[in-house]
C-alpha cells in the first residue's frame, strides 16, 4: 500500500517543464518535428517513440511524468504515422510530400537520429523508449548501439513480415529492458522476449492496453499498476 500510495504522490505532483518543439535531420537528411522536455541539461535523455498510425502527442500526457525519473525526454515525430491528442505528425506529412517512404523500417534511421541528438547534447547514453512497432524498432537499435543504456518496451511484436525477424535480432540483448503489454498480448510477448536474458516483464491483472496508452490515466483504468513496475524497473538502473 505505502508503495502505490509513494507513485500516487509522485503522479499527482508533476508539472511541465521546458517543453519546446525542435526540429533536426534524420540519417537521409528528412526534416524530424520532435517536442523536447528539459529538466536539466546536465540530465540524460529518454528518447520516447509512438505507435503506428500516431505522432509524438502520444506522449503529452507521459514525458513530464517520465521526466521525474531524473531524464530530459524527446518526443519524436517518426515518419510513419498521423496524428494523437490533436498533435499532426509533421515528419510524416513532409517525408509524404517529399515523397520519401514511410514504413515501419524506415523510421528506423529516425529514431537513430534522434540518439545522436540526444547523446551529443548530453553526452551521456540515452533510454529508448518504443510502443507497438517502434518497441520492436528500438529494441533492435539497442543491441546495437553503445549509445543506449536500457529499453522500455510496450508491446513490441513482430510487425515486419520478412523483412525482419525480431525474436533473432534481439537474441544478444544485454541491456536492461522492461516490457510490457496488455493482458491479451503477453504471452507472444513472452516469447519474443525468451533470449533476452536482462528483462522485467510487467503483466497487467486486468485487461491493460495496448501499447504506451497503458501509462494513460486518460484510457486505462489499471495505469497506476504500469506506472508502479515501471518505478521498480528505473530505480533499479539509476
Amino acid at each position: 500500500m505505502r508503495s502505490i500510495l509513494s507513485i500516487s504522490l509522485i503522479l499527482s505532483t508533476l508539472i511541465l517543464k521546458g517543453q519546446e518543439t525542435i526540429t533536426f535531420p534524420s540519417k537521409d537528411g528528412l526534416t524530424i518535428t520532435a517536442d523536447e522536455y528539459i529538466t536539466q541539461d546536465t540530465m540524460p535523455y529518454m528518447i520516447l517513440c509512438h505507435q503506428a498510425g500516431f505522432s509524438r502527442g502520444e506522449y503529452v500526457y507521459t514525458a513530464p511524468r517520465f521526466q521525474k525519473f531524473g531524464y530530459n525526454c524527446l518526443a519524436i515525430d517518426a515518419r510513419s504515422g498521423k496524428e494523437v491528442n490533436g498533435i499532426t505528425n509533421e515528419t510524416a506529412v513532409l517525408a509524404l510530400n517529399k515523397k520519401k517512404p514511410t514504413g515501419f523500417l524506415d523510421t528506423e534511421q529516425d529514431i537513430l537520429a534522434a540518439i545522436d541528438y540526444a547523446f551529443k547534447k548530453s553526452k551521456k547514453k540515452v533510454i529508448l523508449v518504443g510502443s507497438s512497432y517502434s518497441a520492436s524498432l528500438v529494441l533492435k537499435i539497442a543491441s546495437a548501439s553503445d549509445k543506449v543504456k536500457a529499453v522500455i518496451a510496450f508491446s513490441p511484436g513482430e510487425y515486419f513480415g520478412t523483412k525482419l525477424n525480431i525474436k533473432d535480432a534481439i537474441k544478444n540483448l544485454d541491456k536492461p529492458v522492461f516490457v510490457t503489454s496488455s493482458k491479451s498480448e503477453s504471452a507472444e510477448v513472452s516469447l519474443l522476449m525468451k533470449d533476452v536474458k536482462n528483462k522485467s516483464q510487467f503483466q497487467p491483472s486486468n485487461a491493460g492496453d495496448h501499447g504506451s496508452k497503458a501509462l494513460w490515466k486518460e484510457s486505462n483504468p489499471n495505469y497506476h499498476e504500469y506506472w508502479l513496475s515501471l518505478l521498480m524497473f528505473m530505480r533499479g538502473i539509476q
